[in-house]
């Protein structure tokens, strides 16, 4: 029976038209899944389904999603970072403000590190700006290392993220990064790739993070996000922006922030 498939040119080309007809003439797409977005069940036969494609180096995993939560699209990850979507495609752990830091050693996090990341609005030089605050659950050690020393900010530093020493001051943009945000949740932020092509996730969401509209809105005026990162227990869970803020302002006065302003990838 025909599916009631979203199938996006862009994963079209990837597929093939061979395949993608198949997909739409009922052949090798389910009737009911999970969606990969917000979890819960959807049935392709009465409802309309995207495909969403996981691509990494060498291999892609093709995912179902509601078309309401998330159209049909591409999604560039590491091939390591695969395991974590075929995780989420079959249900496993997720958290909102939880995700894994990937990419390819050996200059930056390693592949397993779990990362905190929070979503909230600063004043800065009277205009208001849309930001991301990331903080590891443990300290990072370099690749191949055991640690124990945390070298978080060390390895941000050598992937072009850069000291910030006063929050009033807006940090450059950084080349070949940015933030993916897919009909208003954030889904990973993004890094070049070593070996050139698409950019691969630097951090994935476990599960696609809802932010406020008003995050949104500012992200949309601004067309770009400013990331924060620092070692960890530095800032810390804040219930409001004010107290996040003040966290940051710490941070930065103690030597242990650093930031950069990356460009917005999606909607």
């Amino acid at each position: 029976m025909p599916r009631m498939l979203d199938v996006s040119d862009e994963v079209r080309a990837e597929i093939g038209d061979e395949e993608a007809d198949r997909l739409l003439g009922g052949d090798n797409a389910p009737g009911t899944y999970d969606c990969t977005s917000c979890r819960t069940p959807g049935d392709s036969e009465r409802e309309r389904t995207s495909t969403v494609l996981f691509v990494g180096e060498e291999t892609a995993v093709l995912a179902f999603a509601h078309a309401s939560c998330i159209p049909s699209q591409v999604v560039p990850v590491s091939e390591e970072q695969l395991q974590g979507a075929v995780r989420s495609i079959t249900g496993g752990d997720a958290g909102q403000q939880g995700g894994q830091a990937g990419g390819q050693p050996p200059g930056d996090l390693p592949l397993q590190a779990e990362l905190g990341v929070t979503s909230g609005l600063l004043l800065i030089n009277g205009e208001v700006q849309p930001a991301l605050v990331v903080e590891p659950l443990v300290p990072i050690a370099r690749p191949g290392t055991t640690g124990p020393v945390d070298v978080f900010l060390e390895l941000l530093n050598e992937q072009g993220f850069a000291p910030v020493t006063a929050i009033d001051q807006l940090p450059d943009l950084t080349p070949g990064w940015s933030v993916l945000l897919v009909t208003g949740r954030l889904h990973a932020v993004l890094q070049p790739n070593v070996n050139g092509g698409q950019p691969v996730a630097w951090w994935q969401a476990h599960q696609p993070m809802q932010v406020a509209e008003e995050w949104r809105s500012a992200v949309n005026k601004t067309g770009r996000v400013l990331v924060y990162a620092a070692p960890v227990g530095t800032i810390g869970q804040q219930p409001r922006e004010d107290l996040l803020r003040e966290a940051l302002d710490r941070a930065a006065a103690s030597g242990r922030l650093v930031g950069a302003a990356m460009p917005l990838a999606g909607t």
